[in-house]
């Protein structure tokens, strides 16, 4: 069976096609948005995440292979904490956004265009 993450990539290009879903860029804003969202949904204010962007920009960048591992064990500790089967909720969202592609295409087209 293919990984988890070999299974998004079919719906990646299916939804918004290989360019979008090869840009870094857009995919730190999403990565970053959702994260921020799963916070939000487990109480974090924006006060408190408005410190840890402070903090975590304060800091020199770390490597993208520790940091995508750390990522994996902070999310499995989140959803440990508030009772939430991870692996389940992944499944479930891509099934879901399979049936989704119109909708999510059109709330991606009103995303603000963030500079650099």
């Amino acid at each position: 069976m293919e990984s988890f993450q070999q299974r998004v990539q079919p719906w990646m290009l299916a939804c918004f096609g290989a360019e979008i879903a090869a840009d870094s860029t857009e995919r730190n804003h999403r990565f970053l948005e959702e994260s921020l969202e799963l916070a939000q949904s487990c109480g974090c204010t924006a006060q408190e995440a408005h410190q840890l962007v402070d903090y975590v920009f304060g800091r020199a960048a770390g490597e993208k292979r520790q940091e995508a591992g750390g990522v994996m064990v902070t999310l499995a500790a989140l959803c440990l904490a508030h009772g939430i089967d991870m692996h389940a909720c992944g499944e479930e969202e891509l099934d879901m956004i399979w049936e989704r592609i119109d909708a999510i295409r059109a709330k991606h087209a009103g995303k603000p265009k963030i500079r650099a």
